[in-house]
């Protein structure tokens, strides 16, 4: 067990060091684009320290594979150059049992990712959004449009009415048979969301059939397959994390402003995209094995480059996934598994 802890502890500090160094980074270079107009709309330094906050999630969640590989690739360095590895393997110890004891660090950074993606990023997102449209120039406000979007077979074009998603106006709602054809089509001035869910304000109905357009009007109507406040949030606002609960309801009949195999390949991505750590662990675990004394460095660099190569494949089958050029699983979890099969067989050859 005091094995286990000291190397729980030289590996821990790294990645989270190179965790906290790569957060940074990207932290400040956010900041030196954004800064001048947080203070341009006089938020003072509050409003900067409450723009980084509400970033370090979604930072956080970007960077944590990059932070296991560099981590693991320092921390396996260093047990390498002062031969504590030499020494583990005299005892009889492997290097697969050397990349277990390390597991429960790579294990951390997968539950804090998928707790970034699940639940912290999306709702930091909206409320940054939030935040920055209330704090935004009248000129900026003014000038957001309306936005279509899909509400099961319905199409709608609205304006955001508020900021908490729950009024729009300039509701125009276009209902479709289920082979396509339009039926229906209502104007409201507006549409606000309540304890019964939507309701159009002075809603102007045109029923088209086979014996022409039928026109009729009412003060008010339940819009009962409006969307959650939660979706018109992400669909007026600039949030760059995707809840995963948005995409089920998209998939499930609720508001989508994407494709299907967008919102199918972010559900998958929701899971795939944190076992990029242990992805790294694997491709960091050849260097264990490394002699720096006849050209281990070649080995760090081979191991470095095959984590970047990783992260670029990685994005790659994201986007093809999300435009529907390849099956949404295969989008998001190719990559993953291919990668890890081939750290394992680097590993395997290199042990054997």
């Amino acid at each position: 067990m005091t094995l286990q802890r000291h190397i729980l502890r030289v590996v821990g500090i790294r990645v989270l060091a190179a965790w906290v160094v790569l957060v940074s980074i990207l932290q400040i270079l956010d900041l030196l684009d954004v800064t001048t107009d947080i203070l341009d709309r006089k938020l003072g330094v509050a409003g900067v320290a409450y723009y980084a906050a509400l970033r370090l999630p979604t930072l956080a969640q970007q960077v944590a594979p990059l932070a296991v590989l560099a981590g693991c690739l320092f921390a396996f360095a260093q047990l390498a150059r002062e031969n504590a590895v030499v020494a583990l393997r005299s005892a009889g110890m492997s290097a697969y049992r050397l990349i277990g004891m390390t597991a429960p660090v790579a294990i951390a950074v997968v539950v804090a990712h998928l707790a970034a993606v699940q639940w912290l990023a999306p709702r930091a997102d909206q409320a940054l959004d939030a935040w920055w449209a209330r704090s935004a120039p009248r000129a900026e406000q003014a000038s957001k449009g309306p936005r279509s979007f899909r509400v099961g077979t319905d199409i709608v074009v609205a304006s955001a009415g508020d900021e908490a998603g729950r009024r729009l106006t300039g509701v125009s709602l276009y209902r479709r048979a289920p082979d396509g054809r339009l039926v229906e089509r209502i104007h409201a001035e507006a549409a606000t969301f309540g304890p019964k869910g939507w309701t159009l304000v002075q809603p102007r109905l045109e029923m088209i059939g086979g014996l022409g357009v039928q026109r009729a009007s009412a003060g008010q109507m339940l819009w009962t397959t409006g969307p959650a406040p939660q979706d018109v949030r992400a669909i007026f606002g600039t949030d760059q994390t995707l809840a995963p609960g948005s995409a089920r309801r998209a998939l499930s009949g609720g508001a989508s402003a994407r494709s299907p195999s967008f919102y199918r390949t972010e559900l998958q991505r929701g899971f795939a995209a944190p076992i990029g750590a242990l992805v790294m662990l694997l491709l960091a675990g050849p260097v264990t094995l490394t002699n720096f004394r006849s050209g281990g460095a070649q080995v760090l660099v081979s191991c470095l480059g095959a984590g970047l190569i990783f992260l670029v494949v990685d994005g790659i089958c994201t986007a093809m996934g999300q435009g529907g050029s390849v099956p949404a699983f295969l989008g998001a979890w190719a990559a993953p598994v291919a990668f890890a099969a081939a750290g394992a067989s680097a590993l395997v050859f290199m042990e054997g």
